[in-house]
């Protein structure tokens, strides 16, 4: 069985629009495209090293594979990046019917059933990068088993976001983490079940508190 696996970079405020550079997502006139670039150092180095050895295919939504599809084949046959993008297969949950012009690139048109099926066979990871859409589809579905997170320290305030109100409610547990020389903070995470609660309130709650929870209960 195949696992899914988002790895994300992030700001504070959970920001993952255009971390490449300027022109990589201007969308809604963010100012901020390459906001990555200051902090790079070895630790964010050999992590990104590390994630792209595994044997892996790519998982994307239609608009960060036409950002892919526009630089990773043309940044040259030496580079390990590109040539481990350029083998693997694509797999790119898109609504479009044009044709995806990336070498081994395969189309996916109903992406809960598609990717239900994907993750059934026999084979590598499917590595989400980028896909701000369709992350937000995946958490909806409850279709990603594990999530790396590359938190800078930093806040953008505004753009595309990791997390929306429609991801389905579920825990997750720490499995490795690490902070770089620059301060991001390397995260990952593995599915972990249904959120469990509890509570610290007192065994007998105090009149104002009683009182407290019949106005919260009136704007519920």
């Amino acid at each position: 069985m195949r696992k899914i696996v988002a790895s994300t970079f992030l700001s504070l405020d959970g920001v993952m629009q255009a971390p490449g550079g300027p022109e990589e997502d201007p969308t809604g006139g963010f100012e901020f495209g390459g906001w990555v670039f200051p902090y790079s150092d070895d630790v964010t180095g050999q992590h990104i090293g590390k994630l792209f050895d595994q044997p892996f295919d790519l998982l994307l939504g239609r608009t960060t594979y036409d950002i892919f599809a526009a630089y990773w084949p043309y940044a040259g046959e030496d580079h390990p990046i590109a040539k481990a993008f350029n083998s693997t297969t694509k797999y790119v949950v898109t609504s479009s019917r044009e044709p995806l012009s990336w070498q081994n690139s395969v189309a996916l048109h109903d992406m809960p059933a598609d990717l239900a099926r994907l993750k059934q066979q026999d084979g590598p990871m499917l590595l989400i990068q980028g896909s701000s859409v369709l992350i937000h589809s995946l958490l909806k579905h409850d279709l990603i088993d594990e999530i790396t997170l590359l938190i800078f320290p930093i806040v953008l305030g505004r753009g595309k976001r990791m997390f929306d109100e429609g991801a389905l409610p579920a825990a997750f547990e720490l499995v490795d983490s690490k902070v770089s020389s620059t301060g991001v903070v390397i995260a990952s995470f593995r599915r972990a079940g249904a959120i469990r609660t509890g509570s610290f309130a007192q065994a007998e709650p105090s009149r104002a508190e009683l009182a407290r929870r019949e106005r919260m209960a009136s704007k519920a």
